[in-house]
């Protein structure tokens, strides 16, 4: 039983070495353009936050608006006291523009009237919610952000799992686990469908609160995950290191047999339905060397999974 114990672990640590060595993220920081090789790892890619994109677009913006940017907010602001709509490309324009703590009270205010006024209009593919969840992102303006995308009179404007995501990874890069949490529980209250990013995010803030209610809304989530196929190495890694730091081994061993071939080997001797009762008894209560193994194995999972500190 000891020595099945150790080369379990063994191929266990060995495999999330593999996963996080071949999928190293860079470090970006928000506010910033520039990316590093070997920064702290984060959660999404530029590919899914794009603020550079975001960045460049507002720099061609306000080449364009050189010179005219407060006469363009003093137009919005007419165009609000007087009630005429306001177009998509004036919104754009407006988020683009966007500079400061006090630019951004104009345009949460012209958000909530473009949605009054548009809630019931389909304009294809384009969703405003990411735009303005980057503008957030840039001026760390993380509590702006959560307000509006938890508001109930701005319900189906952060129709896209995106705004979601990105809000979520910017709330886990500022500490701030809780806030994520409560995001992500507003996601799915809205009913908005959940992607492989969101999952990764949603285990890694489990893991980082790690407490029995995270641990349960893990598993919660980890069951519809695998029953959507929607669960990445890099999510089974977070959720077996949760199990772990939970001390329930015999659950990291059972998420971790979804990451092996069921039909292996290795596999088929490391299913905890293939041990004798007794052994299975005594593994869950920690009566074994087990629950000091777990301990260690977590420390190896953290230094694996989170080298730059994540």
């Amino acid at each position: 039983m000891a020595a099945v114990s150790r080369r379990w672990n063994r191929m266990l640590l060995q495999t999330v070495r593999r996963s996080a060595t071949r999928r190293v993220l860079l470090g970006f920081a928000p506010g910033c353009c520039r990316w590093a090789v070997g920064g702290k790892r984060y959660l999404l890619t530029d590919d899914v936050v794009k603020l550079q994109e975001f960045q460049q677009v507002k720099v061609a913006v306000s080449s364009r608006f050189h010179g005219k940017k407060e006469t363009y907010f003093k137009d919005m602001e007419e165009k609000m006291k007087k009630k005429v709509l306001i177009l998509k490309e004036e919104l754009k324009t407006l988020l683009h523009l966007c500079e400061t703590q006090d630019d951004m009270e104009l345009t949460r205010s012209a958000i909530y009237r473009y949605h009054a006024e548009n809630r019931n209009v389909c304009f294809g593919e384009f969703k405003f919610g990411p735009l303005f969840i980057r503008l957030c992102y840039e001026l760390d303006l993380e509590q702006s952000a959560m307000e509006l995308i938890k508001d109930q009179h701005l319900h189906g404007f952060f129709s896209d799992c995106t705004s979601f995501n990105i809000l979520m990874n910017m709330l886990f890069i500022k500490g701030n686990y809780e806030g994520a949490l409560e995001v992500l529980i507003e996601m799915k209250n809205q009913g908005v469908r959940f992607n492989t990013d969101t999952y990764i995010l949603a285990f890694a803030i489990c893991y980082k609160l790690n407490t029995a209610d995270s641990f349960n809304i893990c598993m919660t989530l980890l069951d519809e995950a695998l029953f959507k196929e929607a669960v990445t190495r890099r999510a089974y890694g977070f959720a077996i290191a949760l199990a772990l730091k939970q001390n329930q081994v015999a659950k990291a061993r059972s998420i971790y047999s979804h990451i092996l071939n069921p039909n292996s080997k290795a596999c088929n001797n490391l299913n905890m339905r293939k041990l004798r009762p007794r052994e299975v008894k005594c593994f869950a209560s920690g009566h074994t060397s087990t629950s000091h193994q777990s301990q260690d194995l977590n420390s190896d999972f953290k230094s694996i999974i989170f080298p730059s500190g994540l």
